[in-house]
Parts: structure tokens; C-alpha cells; sequence
């Protein structure tokens, strides 16, 4: 179980740090003290050692200014990895140092050490690095995605005569041009917290909230999806990126629930 959550939080703030720190060497420098004061207290270094490795593969199998080279795969091996971890080697009885003061209690008992990285791994993964993985499943499968914020670009029409000539004096007009794939905004901050949500919603058995949180943004979505035409490109965008993100959500749940009864 601890591998599987060190895993997840090295994976989780490596693309958290490239994705908001300014300079994003200091901030690797950062998180891997961090994370290896973390391990070395928790008597897990050697585990943590083989997570910081994991971490910087994932930053390069999964880019975040160009497709993935690798497309989807890296995603499927960690979770493959993540699923091995937690089902596979369970908790620990021996937590090092931390072990012997860690104290944290929840309405459903006491929470072990391990739970509670696994649980922290788990949400930082969710945050950023799943946007990462639904951008690699909608670059596998070539689906049709929203153009990137844009300054209008202006057109330049200038007033004619009678006969079609300029006429004098006359100031140009200014026509917007937009962006014919705009549309579908927000999904880098509605994306983690949907995931979040789905995470929290299916471990508190709250599957009528779920559903209708589900059904919800559809709803939401469906004025932009009804402007598809005959292409059902926005249909297919959405689709494969909510039932991508979806299906991350529910994974995460699942390993929390897992690891906790276990």
C-alpha cells in the first residue's frame, strides 16, 4: 500500500510543481527532500527512492506542452502498478518513526499512516496528472478538441461608394473573427473536481448524488454539444473525456476502499 501511495504523490506534485511553479527545477528540488524526508521517517526510503524514479518518467512519458510519445500506456502501467500495490502487499504493521506518534482519527476509525499517503498520493494524482491522462486518451483517439484561448483576431472592412470605390473619409471597420472551435472552457479546474467528487461521493456510498451530479453536467454541457452538426465532434469530445475521467475517479475510490479494508 505505501508503494502505490509514494507512487501516486511523486507522480501527483512533480506535475503539480510543472504545471504552477515558477521555476520548476527548485520546486523537483523541493518535493524530492520532501518526499525522501517523508520515506526516510516513515522507514520506506527505499520505496520512495524507487517512487522519485517513477516520477521523473512519468514527467517525461507524459509531457504537458506536446502529445504524450507513449499515448495512453504510461497511465495503464501506473495504474497497473498502483492496483498490484495496494492489492497484492497491503499495510504495513511497522510505520518507522512516524509509526509511533501518528494519530488520526475519521468517523469510520482510526486512519493508518499508509491509508492516509495513499489517500494524499491518490487526490495530488487526481488533481493534475489525470488532466494529463485525458488529454493523452483524447490525442490516442484523435477527437476533436477546443481551441486554446485566443485574441480576436479583427478584420478590416472599409465603407465603398456607389460604385464600389472607397469612399472618402470613410473609417475601416472592425469585424471580430472567432475562433469556430472555441468552446468547452474550463475543463483543466472542472475536471479535478469532478474527479474529486466522484472519489468522495462513490467511498460515502452516495450513488443518487453521484448520478445526479453526472446527469448535471450533461445537462449543463448539452447547449454546446447541441451545436455539433453533423459532426458529433463535441459530442465525442465530451464523451471521451468524461468517461475517461470518470473511470479515473472511480479507480481512485476503488484503491482507497480497497486499501481500507484490507
Amino acid at each position: 500500500m505505501i508503494v502505490a501511495g509514494l507512487v501516486l504523490l511523486a507522480v501527483g506534485a512533480a506535475d503539480l510543481v510543472r504545471q504552477f511553479a515558477p521555476r520548476r527545477w527548485i520546486g523537483y528540488l523541493t518535493v524530492a527532500v520532501i518526499l525522501l524526508l517523508l520515506g526516510s521517517v516513515s522507514d520506506a526510503l527505499i520505496p520512495m527512492i524507487a517512487a522519485l524514479i517513477v516520477g521523473a518518467l512519468w514527467v517525461w512519458c507524459m509531457p504537458s506542452d506536446r502529445p504524450a510519445p507513449l499515448g495512453f500506456w504510461p497511465a495503464v502501467l501506473l495504474g497497473a502498478l498502483s492496483i498490484g500495490a495496494v492489492v497484492w502487499a497491503g499495510a504495513r504493521t511497522d510505520a518507522g518513526l512516524i509509526g509511533e506518534i501518528w494519530t488520526l482519527r475519521s468517523p469510520f476509525g482510526d486512519v493508518p499512516f499508509d491509508l492516509a499517503v495513499l489517500a494524499l498520493g491518490v487526490g495530488a494524482f487526481l488533481l493534475e496528472s489525470a488532466n494529463l491522462v485525458v488529454r493523452a486518451a483524447l490525442d490516442g483517439e484523435h477527437t476533436w478538441r477546443p481551441a486554446d484561448p485566443a485574441p480576436e483576431v479583427v478584420a478590416p472592412v472599409a465603407a465603398t461608394g456607389e460604385e464600389g470605390e472607397i469612399a472618402d473619409g470613410a473609417e475601416e471597420d472592425a469585424t471580430p473573427i472567432r475562433d469556430p472551435r472555441s468552446g468547452f472552457k474550463g475543463g483543466r479546474l472542472i475536471g479535478p473536481l469532478e474527479r474529486v467528487l466522484v472519489m468522495i461521493l462513490t467511498l460515502a456510498a452516495a450513488y443518487p448524488i453521484l448520478a445526479a451530479m453526472l446527469a448535471a453536467k450533461g445537462i449543463v454541457r448539452f447547449p454546446e454539444i447541441s451545436r455539433d452538426g453533423e459532426t458529433g465532434a463535441r459530442a465525442e469530445y465530451f464523451l471521451v473525456g468524461s468517461l475517461v475521467s470518470w473511470v479515473i475517479g472511480l479507480g481512485a475510490a476503488f484503491l482507497v476502499w480497497w486499501a481500507a479494508h484490507t
